[in-house]
């Protein structure tokens, strides 16, 4: 050995090195790492997908509790829209809620690229669908996402309301106009008679009992800051009697206009224990624009419901032709 180290020192050393780092890596005793890593199978069939994106989701709970505590310490304490002033706090409401949960299917943008348009989760899920129902609140002129629902799907009808204007967009054909229904409706948490310039109001509840509907595959709601009101009765008036939420995804523009952080967090946390798991946002940077030196408070979410029984969460029948297929 003493020939060794004085004929070849540097490779002694580096010998030395490696017999070293090996004995650590191998080491029992070797502290474990900081994060723990997720490891999951690759080919999982969707109930194992819907696993898995429920595991990484309860992650981002834990995160969000961290967040919170590091710039409260409490809910109370956490401002929405943090001043632009020392000490700087390098957040908004948005970083607490991300769309941290994993579509199992495919994800696609339906309708205009500018506003408009929304990101659907599994729309060949609902492409043949003999029975499918798509709900739309809030139009405005605009059915560039309902155009392309129609021209997607081969059955999906499309219910819409808007008093605000007398029918739906011009972007729905005159071909597709059969499988739509306009109403001038309101949706709010409550049914109101029209009175003088006030228009009706119903609750969803009451617009699927009136056309005969037990479920909506689609639900969108863009209504300026009643989805507060609304979600919150219509989600209690479900989980209080113990039943699942009558729709399999939502496309929802939150308005989140003069909330505190703890009003906003509660209302989430409600989204979130009824089943709705979001796995798409965009800021609307449109509306942004156009309110230079406001607080970006406008913000697109796409959520999937994973309590109940959806197509996009549990797979249809399999048909007597596909299982006589299968032998």
């Amino acid at each position: 050995m003493p020939g060794i180290w004085s004929r070849h020192p540097k490779y002694f050393i580096f010998v030395l090195v490696v017999l070293g780092t090996t004995f650590y890596l191998l080491n029992p005793l070797s502290p474990e790492p900081q994060f723990k890593r997720l490891s999951f199978p690759y080919d999982l069939e969707l109930p194992g997908r819907l696993e898995r994106a429920e595991t990484i989701y309860k992650k981002l709970l834990d995160d969000r509790r961290g967040l919170i505590k590091k710039f409260g310490p409490t809910p109370a304490d956490v401002q929405m829209f943090p001043a632009d002033k020392d000490p700087w706090p390098a957040y908004t409401v948005w970083d607490f809620f991300p769309a941290a949960y994993n579509c199992p299917h495919d994800i696609q943008r339906l309708g205009a690229l500018g506003d408009g348009g929304k990101w659907v989760c599994g729309i060949t899920r609902i492409e043949n669908k003999q029975d499918c129902v798509v709900y739309s609140f809030g139009i405005n002129h605009e059915s560039s996402f309902e155009a392309e629902i129609l021209a997607n799907t081969n059955h999906c009808e499309i219910w819409g309301y808007d008093f605000t204007v007398h029918s739906f967009g011009p972007q729905i054909t005159k071909s597709q106009e059969h499988r739509t229904h306009f109403y001038p409706y309101k949706l709010g948490g409550s049914n109101k008679p029209a009175v003088g310039d006030e228009p009706a109001m119903f609750t969803l509840s009451s617009l699927m009992k009136t056309n005969g509907h037990s479920h909506i595959d689609i639900l969108k709601v863009d209504i300026e800051s009643w989805e507060f009101e609304t979600l919150t009765t219509l989600i209690k008036s479900y989980t209080s009697a113990g039943l699942p939420l009558p729709f399999g995804q939502l496309q929802l523009e939150i308005h989140a206009w003069n909330k505190s952080f703890e009003e906003f967090l509660s209302w989430w946390e409600m989204l979130e224990d009824a089943g709705l798991r979001p796995f798409w946002t965009e800021p609307n940077l449109v509306y942004q624009n156009y309110n230079r030196g406001a607080t970006v408070d406008l913000a697109e979410y796409s959520f999937l419901n994973v309590k109940g029984d959806n197509v996009f969460i549990r797979d249809p029948p399999r048909t007597s032709a596909e299982r006589k297929h299968d032998v």
